[in-house]
Order: structure tokens, then C-alpha cells, then sequence
């Protein structure tokens, strides 16, 4: 059986097998040559974001706590691969430059990633994306936290708007950290929550988007984002 890589267009070649005929998401999205610069996150991470470390909670998590003063919003992040420059090509081409069929290469991870993680959950948790302004949708077209929540086997709730147009990409680590709460919370939820994202870097925009949740009620607020930067 034939495909093309979603990023590079090469033909794809699968070994058919009644065990995968009739699984699509099985059929590899890369071709063996693009796969093999996707690099997943493996190894001792931190227990709260995800990112690479000895310690069981990294040196930037320890700052969040202190800065909540021990109650971090955040309870958890998990994120799938490394932000390298192959995974930033593909993000790039798929948010900025309108290739929506891209987010297809994240499907079968973020499947498999929220069942290995948040599966004990499934039933209670409501993922919400993280929302993009009007002006930012309507440059897109679409909403890259949206389509990744719908690849998830799991109630989807907007209940964030976004207030402010500031591109995070541009700023540096201390003005992203100081940034004012770009979020409005349209509806409060009692059920665990699921933020879901494309990029970690900072953390700052899922803890404000947290701490809005928890203010409004919510007891857990969790994460699952593609890549950490």
C-alpha cells in the first residue's frame, strides 16, 4: 500500500496486514526519512512540565511555585516531542502558512499520549483549547489547539476567549513571563480540565489560562502540548 509523506511528498510504502488494513491511523503520515527527525521527549523529565531534567521538578517549575506561592494553577503538562528545527519547519508551514493538512502528522501521538496519561480521567475530562484572537483566526483560518483537541476521544468546551493580539514568538522569556492574563473564562467547569496547545515554552499561557479555571472553581487543570521548547 502507497502514500506520500504529508511533509515532504515522497512515497510512503506500508506492508499490508490484516491487522492494519482497515486501521488508517496506523499508515505512517512521514516517510522513514522525516520520521527520524521527529525526536520524542524521553528520559527523566520534569514531574510538572515536561521538560528534560534530573530533578523531579526543573528549576523553572520551582520558580512557578514560588511565584503562586506553592499553588501552581498547573497540576501537570505533558508534551510529546522536542521542539527542533524539523518540528519547528512543520509547525511553522502548518500555523503560518495555512497547510492545515499538517496537523494530521500529530493524530496517532496525541492519541496515544492522552490514553497513556489522562486516560483515568477520560470520562470526566473536558479538553479546552487554547483560543486564538478573532484577528489571529481569521489570518489562519483555523485554530491549530482546536484541531489537536479534536483528534482527542473527549468532550471539547470553549470557554476561554482571547482579549489581546500579542505574538508570543517575538517576545523574550521575561516579557512573556510578565505578560497581563490575555484570557476571559465565558464558563466555569467542575471537571478536570485538559488545556490543550501546540507549544511549551514558557508556561506562562497555560497558567493563565489555569488560573482563571481554578478562580472560577475548577479543582484540576491539566495540560498536553506537541512540542516543549
Amino acid at each position: 500500500m502507497r502514500k506520500h509523506c504529508l511533509y515532504c511528498h515522497k512515497g510512503v510504502y506500508l506492508k499490508v496486514t490484516w491487522n492494519n488494513l482497515f486501521k488508517v491511523t496506523e499508515r505512517p503520515m512521514l516517510c522513514d526519512r522525516c520520521s527520524k527527525q521527529v525526536e520524542w521527549i524521553r528520559g527523566n523529565c520534569c514531574k510538572v512540565c515536561s521538560r528534560l531534567s534530573k530533578q523531579k521538578l526543573c528549576f523553572d517549575c520551582k520558580r512557578w511555585n514560588q511565584y503562586y506561592q506553592g499553588n501552581d494553577p498547573l497540576n501537570k503538562n505533558i508534551s510529546i516531542y522536542k521542539y527542533n528545527q524539523f518540528m519547528k519547519e512543520i509547525i511553522t508551514m502548518w500555523k503560518y502558512r495555512g497547510d492545515y493538512i499538517l496537523g494530521h502528522i500529530f493524530q496517532a501521538d496525541m492519541k496515544q499520549y492522552f490514553k497513556q496519561h489522562y486516560d483515568t480521567h477520560n470520562e470526566q475530562m473536558i479538553a479546552v483549547p487554547i483560543p486564538l484572537s478573532n484577528d489571529r483566526l481569521y489570518e489562519r483560518g483555523f485554530n491549530q489547539a482546536e484541531m489537536l483537541a479534536d483528534f482527542l476521544s473527549v468532550r471539547i468546551e470553549n470557554v476561554l476567549t482571547r482579549t489581546m493580539n500579542e505574538k508570543q514568538a517575538k517576545k523574550t522569556r521575561l516579557e512573556r513571563i510578565m505578560t497581563v492574563n490575555p484570557f476571559n473564562l465565558v464558563k466555569s467547569l467542575n471537571n478536570p480540565v485538559l488545556l490543550v496547545d501546540d507549544i511549551y515554552t514558557t508556561g506562562r499561557t497555560l497558567r493563565h489560562a489555569a488560573q482563571l479555571l481554578k478562580e472560577a472553581g475548577c479543582q484540576e487543570v491539566y495540560a498536553l502540548t506537541l512540542c516543549r521548547g
